[in-house]
């Protein structure tokens, strides 16, 4: 048994998340902004699943988060960033607002998860940190969500920074890039939802995943930690396609 924290829980991935976890009889301690909705997978999830109610682009609610936790259970196991929100607009489009809006849901959350629980990790000498990014963090060819895939690059490299910091103090820091997924992320975008699924590589298109699929990957990713994971099969290859196109 291990005690998970998990943000963005209340839907799409974080709650299928937080239900695969449960199902192994894990302590969670599930975060999200919407009450009945994170209430109702917390209650899926069983008596060892609590709600936290809370905004994780501020940060005194990121560390409430995980003193809550702490406070619950004794200690934190797995750190699970998944927070996020996507946009529907092309770079020239962008506004002040759009761009600070994605990279306070989908970096500086982050950002605050990683410096709230890590010094709790390094203390107990172990513990695993998963960002949940996107396959656009690395390949951006989905142009009209632009500065979501600025913000999961942004992600990326700072998930390998800590990587690097933390590499001899027993903590595991992982990155995990999901494809096209289906749940409502795109109709919560900003903007005009897309009508159709982007172009992935030249003459190829990503087949959607389901939240399931992705949630299974992060529990095998917990047993067996790596740095990155692709959670489509497909998707190693097509970056690898998109990078020699480049070269």
């Amino acid at each position: 048994m291990k005690t998970i924290v998990i943000t963005g829980a209340s839907s799409g991935i974080g709650a299928a998340i937080a239900r695969r976890l449960g199902r192994d009889g894990n302590n969670l301690a599930l975060a999200a902004r919407r009450a009945e909705p994170l209430n109702a997978v917390a209650a899926e999830c069983g008596a060892h699943a609590m709600a936290v109610i809370a905004d994780v682009t501020r940060r005194e609610d990121v560390e409430r988060l995980r003193d809550e936790a702490l406070r619950a259970f004794g200690n934190v196991d797995v750190w699970i960033n998944n927070a996020g929100r996507g946009i529907t607009r092309s770079v020239l489009d962008l506004t002040d607002a759009d761009f600070d809006e994605m990279m306070a849901v989908n970096v500086k959350s982050a950002l605050y998860g990683m410096q709230a629980i890590v010094p709790h990790f390094i203390e107990r000498g172990r513990g695993h940190l998963i960002n949940i990014s996107s396959f656009l963090g690395r390949v951006p060819i989905a142009t009209h969500r632009s500065a979501y895939n600025a913000a999961k690059a942004a992600l990326g490299a700072l998930t390998a920074n800590l990587r690097a910091d933390v590499a001899s103090k027993g903590v595991d820091v992982s990155l995990v890039m999901p494809g096209l997924v289906a749940t409502e992320f795109a109709r919560n975008a900003i903007g005009t939802p897309s009508a159709a699924p982007p172009q992935w590589t030249p003459g190829a298109t990503m087949t959607p995943q389901t939240a399931e699929e992705v949630a299974e990957a992060v529990a095998e990713l917990i047993e067996h930690p790596r740095a990155e994971i692709y959670t489509n099969p497909a998707s190693a290859e097509m970056a690898r396609r998109y990078f020699e196109e480049l070269s």
